[in-house]
């Protein structure tokens, strides 16, 4: 069966990523690549498809600089070409169901009624008693595999990146406004292009091999 890239092209695009520590801060990504990046963040998966979450990517410097001091004052929130906050809703409705059935209706032109039994299913699973306390661990677990999905992207065009997680998320919430709106900043991504005084860049990729970590059963 053919591949849409060659093997060896996907391994070495993430044997050449690394988490960058230093970005250049007067290389930026230009704007079709980013908006690349964007559509695949929308076309990564999620549960159900519904998508519980957004991305912010934080322009302003003024915002940035705020946020640097609660991210253990990494540099890459400032010097990175662009820097994206990852934030999961806190709560789920029946009007958020209905909006993505809505929109399943609207691009595949199928009769509303017929997803009546898709909608059960997801009552059942996420407005069921009980289950409103499961909802933001179930909506960052969404935006982890975004995360995935966006480094992924990224590497295969040639563009570096850096998951941060080390942020106060209570801090990132009030600057950015996200309780009002019903969302919970749950992880950050710097993109952008590597310096060339990063050291660990030509640091040798550290990992334990398949045999201990890919067990079939």
């Amino acid at each position: 069966m053919s591949h849409i890239i060659p093997e060896s092209q996907l391994l070495d695009a993430l044997n050449w990523r690394y988490a960058t520590k230093t970005f250049d801060a007067s290389k930026k990504i230009s704007e079709t690549t980013w908006k690349t990046l964007e559509e695949s963040l929308v076309l990564s998966p999620s549960s159900f498809g519904l998508q519980p979450y957004r991305f912010l990517i934080v322009k302003d410097p003024t915002i940035r600089a705020q946020l640097q001091p609660h991210s253990w004052n990494q540099t890459q929130v400032v010097d990175a070409s662009h820097y994206v906050v990852m934030v999961a809703r806190t709560s789920m409705t029946e009007a958020e169901v209905d909006r993505f059935l809505d929109r399943v209706v609207e691009v595949r032109g199928i009769p509303r009624e017929s997803l009546e039994g898709y909608r059960g299913m997801m009552y059942g699973s996420l407005l069921s008693p009980g289950a409103e306390a499961r909802i933001p661990h179930w909506a960052a677990l969404q935006a982890y595999i975004a995360l995935g999905n966006l480094m992924t992207a990224a590497a295969l065009l040639g563009v570096d990146t850096c998951a941060i997680e080390g942020f106060a998320p209570a801090e990132y919430d009030t600057i950015l406004g996200l309780k009002e709106q019903g969302y919970a900043s749950v992880v950050c991504c710097a993109l952008g292009y590597r310096s060339a005084e990063d050291k660990y860049a030509t640091a040798a990729k550290v990992r334990f091999p398949v045999t201990d970590l890919v067990k079939s059963v």
